[in-house]
């Protein structure tokens, strides 16, 4: 079943013709509009009439990187970046079934990368999974929002999708990069022992509710405090030698993982990130 001219950026009250009816995910309604929720795969159905429907679209997170054992005294890994993020409006939608596929977080990294983010669809629309975290030595990998590189003086961030997020951050020296968000690049570990912080993600209100989704993982570090904050949007907190553990994204919200943080003498795993999510609305 074709669908309507594709409409660029949130728009405004969508309109619903007489008649119509649809099913599918989590059903509510808020300030005039029928909403549907998807935090696991399936179908949006119209059984009849005809609607313009907004959507967002958030994929999944990518997975931090690990750390492995290595002589200079010094490994952390870098966070995932977070899933992409598309907002927009379908016009003129008619009756059919349209996919619905949420995409999973990527694998924590354990004297490895992480693991890339996996596609959100919505019908015509798909978001793009986050970068992987790179590993100690390891760049991160491009995606909705690319991973931070993982600990070395030359290490790099991968790059995001143009509309659907940023670029991760590097490493200039022992701690890791942080991973990009939907609103901004993840940041460059700081120098020393510090991990960079996950760029922050963009807040939608298409839930009813103002929801920031889609930040980047915080970068992993080789001290006791120097792990990375993640990007608000359900980006997980970089790990630290001896201190804390990475955290996982956020499900539902395609956060990218916390990179692993740790020293030469052992090597630390990482954390996951987090699952998409999609939401679609029209005026009741």
């Amino acid at each position: 079943m074709p669908l309507g001219a594709f409409k660029a950026g949130l728009m405004g009250a969508a309109s619903a013709g007489g008649g119509f009816e649809a099913s599918g995910g989590t059903e509510t309604s808020s300030g005039g509009y029928t909403i549907h929720t998807f935090t696991s795969s399936g179908n949006f159905v119209i059984e009849s009439g005809e609607a313009n429907i907004e959507y967002l679209v958030v994929a999944g997170g990518g997975g931090g990187g690990g750390t492995i054992a290595h002589g200079n005294g010094f490994s952390a890994g870098g966070a995932g970046g977070a899933g992409g993020m598309l907002t927009g409006t379908l016009s003129a939608v008619t009756a059919g079934s349209y996919t619905v596929t949420i995409g999973a977080g990527g694998s924590a990294g354990y004297n490895s990368n992480g693991g890339a983010g996996n596609n959100s669809v919505f019908s015509s629309v798909t978001s793009t999974g986050g970068g992987y975290g790179g590993r100690s030595l390891q760049n991160g990998g491009s995606g909705g929002s690319g991973g931070g590189g993982g600990s070395n003086e030359t290490s790099s961030g991968g790059s995001g999708v143009s509309g659907q997020g940023n670029a991760g951050g590097g490493s200039p020296n022992w701690g890791a990069g942080g991973g990009g968000g939907k609103g901004a690049a993840g940041s460059n570990g700081p120098g020393g022992a510090h991990g960079g912080p996950g760029g922050v993600g963009a807040a939608s209100s298409i839930s009813g509710s103002s929801v920031t989704y889609a930040g980047g993982g915080g970068g992993g570090g080789t001290a006791g405090d120097h792990n990375a904050a993640g990007g608000a949007g359900g980006g997980g907190q970089g790990g630290s030698y001896d201190h804390t553990d990475a955290v996982a994204g956020t499900a539902n919200t395609g956060g990218g993982g916390g990179g692993a943080g740790g020293q030469a003498s052992t090597a630390l795993t990482a954390a996951t990130g987090g699952s998409g999510v999609v939401i679609v609305r029209y005026a009741a």
